[in-house]
């Protein structure tokens, strides 16, 4: 993984989409559904709880108060993932190649 990447911007959209900068200088929209399985991230499948995120500096990505979050990764790859230029970066981190997309944490 790249442990410098860190989410350096996020603007809620509406459902579970979102504009985000990261580190790296890109930028782009995001909708991160895919992203939310498991016992912390189903219930933000919901707008009302999703927009409750926040972006924690510390951690270089979102949070949510129920202490689900994301990894900056994650996102990275949801918003990029058809970007031919990163196809092996995508790969060297393990998100292609795989039926299951990694990325949520359960703290």
């Amino acid at each position: 993984m790249t442990p410098s990447l860190k989410l350096n911007a996020v603007e809620y959209l509406g459902g579970t989409q979102i504009n985000v900068a990261f580190s790296d200088g890109r930028s782009g929209h995001v909708d991160l559904r895919d992203l939310l399985q498991g016992p912390l991230h189903t219930p933000l499948r919901s707008a009302e709880q999703f927009q409750r995120l926040e972006l924690d500096p510390e951690l270089g990505t979102i949070t949510w108060p129920n202490g689900a979050d994301l990894a900056p990764e994650a996102i990275y790859f949801q918003a990029f993932r058809n970007d031919p230029t990163l196809q092996s970066t995508f790969k060297r981190w393990g998100y292609l190649g795989s039926s299951t997309v990694p990325g949520g944490s359960q703290r």
